[in-house]
């Protein structure tokens, strides 16, 4: 089992959840984050300041699939969904899982997710 994490510009959530749905999949968690890279921030004046916002609004999906080949499927989808060409596109990361657990009915593993 292989859990994706994938940090997208805000205006691209409704994309990638659209995307992720196309290819059935369902089970996704998302959040909504701050954080900088490359993109460095923007300027902003407040109350006659010039304030450097360097923490961006970001969101953040969390998906758990069942093997390399949904992951491979999940993972284009989301890069095609998320794609503008510009610094602060995101990050896709991924992780083996070693157990999961269906907590109402106590399937584990590629059940429990399923």
């Amino acid at each position: 089992m292989i859990k994706i994490e994938a940090i997208v510009r805000e205006e691209k959530m409704e994309d990638v959840k659209e995307a992720l749905s196309e290819i059935e999949v369902n089970g996704i968690t998302v959040y909504q984050v701050m954080g900088c890279g490359m993109q460095k921030g923007y300027k902003e004046v407040i109350r006659g300041s010039e304030i450097l916002i360097t923490m961006l609004p970001k969101i953040k999906f969390e998906i758990v699939v069942s093997n390399e080949e949904w992951a491979e499927k999940t993972i284009e989808a989301i890069k095609k969904a998320a794609y503008t060409g510009n610094f602060g596109d995101g990050k896709i990361f991924t992780y083996d899982l070693a157990s999961v657990v269906r907590i109402r009915t106590g399937e584990t593993g590629t059940d429990a997710i399923n």
